[in-house]
Order: structure tokens, then C-alpha cells, then sequence
């Protein structure tokens, strides 16, 4: 695909970008370089190639959901100002 320096220009509108006149043919220039390129990727065969997620293939160990450290109520609530039957009391915010 060849990009033309109107099409430079349009696309540097579209996204707000300020070109110089000089820098508008090397622009195009290398716009249709990178489009050649990416257009030589399609001619790769990758039927039968899964999608891959990561390309290490290795996924993070897990480890089981076990509580430790529980059944510290009094601890926790020693640094309440207010509690009521072991909750937090908090001020009523909404009349």
C-alpha cells in the first residue's frame, strides 16, 4: 500500500498533529515502508497456530486461600473509637 502526501497531511489533521512541509514526503515515505511491512506479515502461514496469551507459556503459581492470621476481633476492634456487638459504629451520613 503506498500512502501519498495527501493522505499525510489528512491523517496529521485527523489526529492533531502540526507537520512541517519538509517532513510531509519522508512522512509518506516511511508510512508506506511500515505498511509494507506489516502487509508482508499477512503472507506468513500461522493455520493451526493457537493465540497465545504470553509467549513464555508459563503461568503464575497459585497458592490456596487459607487465613492465617484470623479470628483477631478484639485486636482489631481495640482500634475502633466506637463499636457496637463487635462492628465498627460509624455516624449516619444520610438523613
Amino acid at each position: 500500500m503506498s500512502v501519498d502526501k495527501e493522505t499525510v497531511l489528512r491523517v496529521a489533521r485527523l489526529a492533531r498533529v502540526g507537520i512541517e512541509p519538509e517532513r510531509v514526503e519522508p512522512m509518506a515515505n516511511e508510512l508506506s515502508r511500515i505498511l509494507g511491512w506489516v502487509d508482508q506479515l499477512s503472507e506468513v502461514a500461522t493455520d493451526g497456530v493457537e493465540p497465545l496469551a504470553s509467549v513464555s507459556g508459563h503461568s503464575l503459581p497459585f497458592r490456596d486461600d487459607v487465613v492465617e492470621d484470623g479470628d483477631r476481633v478484639d485486636d482489631v476492634m481495640a482500634n475502633a473509637p466506637e463499636s457496637i456487638s463487635g462492628f465498627f459504629a460509624v455516624p449516619k451520613v444520610v438523613e
